[in-house]
């Protein structure tokens, strides 16, 4: 078990901070999908990334610290750059999902780093439970995105969900 209180609480806000990043990305990209049930996912998703980031802070809080309440200037940077691509693309639902899936690759890095770490065993346990859903979260938007090139390629229109 982790005795460095410092190293666990820096390790619960990186987390935070990947949480926030995925909820304001995941509402973002909500805003500009064109197809219903691709929005209705994606604020599922944000809802999913700000309950797991409030149970990361509550553990932060009992530990004796400061949890995070926003997400990274990194993460700000890339919702950024998405804009300013999906501007350029046409705001097409597929160039939409290229970008969340690339972001979900960094969300499931930043949880691998974390479990790489000694945690005590409660902490490593949520982690290691949110992991699970945020990994399924990742596939579904890689699916997401392989069918909607898949169709658009195919048809040269975006598929109706």
């Amino acid at each position: 078990m982790a005795n460095n209180t410092d190293e666990i609480r820096s390790t619960l806000n990186d987390l935070i901070q990947t949480l926030k990043d995925g909820e304001e990305g995941f509402r973002a990209a909500a805003g500009k999908l064109k197809e219903h049930g691709l929005r209705s996912q994606f604020e599922d998703f944000a809802s999913q990334r700000a309950r797991f980031a409030a149970e990361l802070q509550g553990q932060v809080s009992q530990i004796g610290g400061k949890p995070e309440t926003s997400g990274s200037t990194a993460g700000a940077l890339h919702r950024g750059w998405v804009d300013i691509k999906n501007a350029v693309a046409g705001n097409d639902d597929h160039s939409i999902l290229v970008e969340a899936e690339r972001a979900e690759d960094a969300a499931v890095k930043s949880y691998r780093d974390a479990m790489s770490k000694d945690l005590p065993s409660d902490i490593r346990g949520m982690i290691e439970q949110q992991y699970r859903e945020i990994q399924s979260a990742h596939h579904t938007v890689r699916a997401l995105r392989d069918r909607e090139s898949t169709t658009s390629t195919a048809t040269g229109t975006p598929r109706a969900y």
